[in-house]
């Protein structure tokens, strides 16, 4: 056995992340705004730049049937200035004749003007239909192509990242905040393209059609444009909260739901509404300031649009009377005076879905810009195999800088051998399997496996010769052959079942409906506690891994089940490196060295028999005198 070293000596280098309750700079749950904007939108549509040509498409069917619109409307001034012509003519006719001819005439040029305009207003719907179908197709493409990068960038994440994050949190990334960027690449972008467009189109026909009205009608456009403002941008801070706490309402929701039998069993029920409705009554709050602060700017910008239209009317109607003006352009001007503040207010009723897509889209970037695990070193090994031989060697740890979990650990386990920890809760024994994987990175010290240091091995064939038993259970949709497998994919169906029988799970899959082709949902619930750990023992048995962890592997199998298993996981150890974590101190008495651990430092070392010898900690845990933490 290697010499215990005892000395606490502090964590060398800077303190890392992770732990429970430590999120990730920028993670720590809802609040804020977004805090660049303008690099949001960069980033949305960088999705969207392979498809500049569609998009291209896109702004011309907008051009065209904003055109289309504006020329419809424009129509109306000769239609209606012909009939006044042909009225008065009608009038000074002296014949009944000469007044049916003018009739004749008339009829024929309006049904000509409103044919024309049916023909422009038609080709307007036509483009407005190619429009919407082409940038529905662009935007789903590329809300796919963002969650795939979301989804991607996830298993790229340490485990920290998902120890200290709401895992409903996360999940609300995925629907809430992409849906509203899906919302505003669909509808809102084209929505204000074409207001856009139509305000300038408007802007000059309006000067064409008479300049003194259009000089009017602009006076008031700051008035327009300034509460507009100011209300985009209290709402901008209200959108941002809303997300966060739909994201804080999901995490709890998925929480309660995993956890549904625990909150029965502690008869919690009525605790869990009561959070519940303050996270609910907090969205509710954050939703009506949202909605209310976004749904002023409808009626703020159609009633000052009134004011503008009002005044731009009287003045109309004077130049009119003076005959500075024609009754036609008169009423296409007041039509486009209407049309001019619509843009306005469009762009401003869709601010606030921009602004819940830029919310829900920094979030989706905040996980993407998250620091992905250490990558391997540039001359990292991935050899053909390993034998298990494994050595810690002073050792020192801690989640966070503030707490060194493990103090200058130092063991070893030769290939075969079986290492067995035992210790109160939090001593630390689990950390040292997490090291072992590296899911986190030691702070000092050096782990080594068959000579080299494990941050010399690439990450892929580290974890590929290590398999693992954790105490909480985990089986994916699909069929029990399929979950067995999952510990190694090109394994044959032979090798499936006899990975079973090793676990002593083939009895219990064949009385199932379909047998190994049973298909489990739900992370297996159509299963018991402990059939779900045997089918995670089997997958750890057909992975042919040299170096075993059983993390209280028995934890969730009842005494009988346990001892029906003992020869089958021995038959799993077999050969391999193994070390074991386990509360039934009955389950480590044949194991080739015991470590007792207590406040990250290893007090007493040795076989079953020596250890009880000894009469230390260990004596007192086995014979009951101190049970375990």
């Amino acid at each position: 056995m290697a010499d215990v070293k005892n000395n606490n000596k502090p964590p060398m280098g800077p303190g890392r992340p992770g732990g429970p309750g430590h999120g990730p700079k920028g993670m720590r749950g809802p609040g804020g705004k977004p805090k660049n904007a303008k690099a949001a939108v960069k980033r949305i549509f960088s999705y969207i730049k392979h498809d500049v040509p569609m998009l291209l498409i896109v702004l011309v069917c907008v051009l065209t049937n904003t055109a289309c619109s504006l020329a419809g409307s424009y129509l109306l001034r000769p239609i209606i200035n012909n009939l006044g012509d042909d009225a008065a003519a009608y009038i000074a006719a002296t014949s009944s004749s000469a007044q049916a001819e003018i009739l004749a005439n008339g009829i024929s040029a309006l049904l000509k003007g409103l044919l024309l305009m049916m023909t422009v207003y038609l080709f307007s719907v036509v483009c407005s239909y190619a429009q919407s179908r082409i940038m529905v197709s662009i935007s789903q493409r590329a809300i796919r192509n963002m969650r795939n990068d979301l989804f991607t960038k996830m298993q790229e994440l340490p485990i920290r990242f998902f120890d200290t994050n709401n895992h409903g949190d996360l999940m609300s990334r995925f629907t809430n905040d992409l849906d509203a960027v899906g919302e505003m690449l669909n509808n809102t972008i084209p929505s204000i393209i074409s207001a856009v467009i139509t305000l300038v189109g408007t802007l000059a026909l309006m000067f064409y059609t008479n300049w003194i009205l259009a000089i009017v009608t602009i006076v008031t456009m700051p008035l327009l444009s300034s509460a507009g403002m100011m209300i985009a941008k209290r709402s901008r801070n209200f959108y941002s909260e809303q997300q966060a706490a739909i994201g804080a309402v999901n995490g709890y929701v998925e929480e309660a739901v995993t956890g549904q039998k625990v909150i029965k069993v502690f008869c919690h029920e009525e605790t869990t509404v009561n959070e519940f409705n303050k996270l609910n009554e907090d969205l509710r709050n954050k939703q009506i300031r949202a909605s209310f602060v976004g749904g002023l700017m409808g009626p703020v910008m159609g009633n000052l649009s009134q004011i503008s239209y009002a005044i731009t009317a009287l003045t109309g109607g004077i130049l009119c009377a003076i005959g500075k003006f024609d009754i036609g352009g008169l009423t296409i001007f007041v039509n486009y005076a209407k049309q001019f503040s619509r843009p306005i207010n469009e762009v401003s009723m869709q601010m606030h879905t921009v602004f819940s897509a830029l919310a829900g889209a920094e979030r989706v970037f905040g996980i993407m810009d998250q620091e992905p695990e250490m990558p391997d070193a540039a001359d990292a090994a991935d050899p053909v195999a390993v034998t298990g031989n494994v050595v810690l060697k002073d050792v020192t740890f801690g989640y966070t800088p503030e707490k060194t979990i493990l103090k200058n650990i130092s063991l070893y386990a030769k290939p075969g051998q079986k290492i067995a920890f035992v210790g109160s809760t939090g001593a630390g024994k689990t950390t040292i399997t997490n090291l072992l994987n590296r899911f986190y990175d030691i702070w000092s010290g050096e782990i080594t496996i068959d000579g080299v240091d494990i941050r010399n091995y690439k990450r892929d064939f580290l974890r590929k010769n290590i398999a693992m038993v954790l105490q909480d259970t985990h089986l994916f949709t699909g069929t029990v052959r399929e979950n067995i497998r999952y510990g190694r994919l090109d394994a044959t169906d032979e090798e499936v079942e006899a990975a079973a029988k090793v676990a002593s799970a083939h009895s219990f899959i064949m009385r199932l409906e379909h047998g190994y082709d049973t298909m489990l949902e739900g992370d297996g619930a159509n299963l018991s506690q402990g059939q779900r750990q045997l089918l995670n023992i089997a997958r750890a048995a057909i992975s042919k891994a040299p170096i075993l962890v059983l993390d209280e592997a028995t934890s969730s199998v009842d005494t009988r089940t346990e001892r029906h298993i003992e020869h089958g996981m021995d038959r799993l150890m077999k050969n391999r490196t193994t070390f074991v974590i386990a509360h039934r101190l009955s389950t480590v008495r044949n194991a080739n060295a015991i470590m007792v651990l207590e406040q990250g430092e290893v007090i007493e070392r040795g076989t079953h028999d020596e250890l009880l010898e000894l009469g230390g900690r260990y004596y007192e845990l086995y014979t009951g005198l101190k049970e375990l933490d």
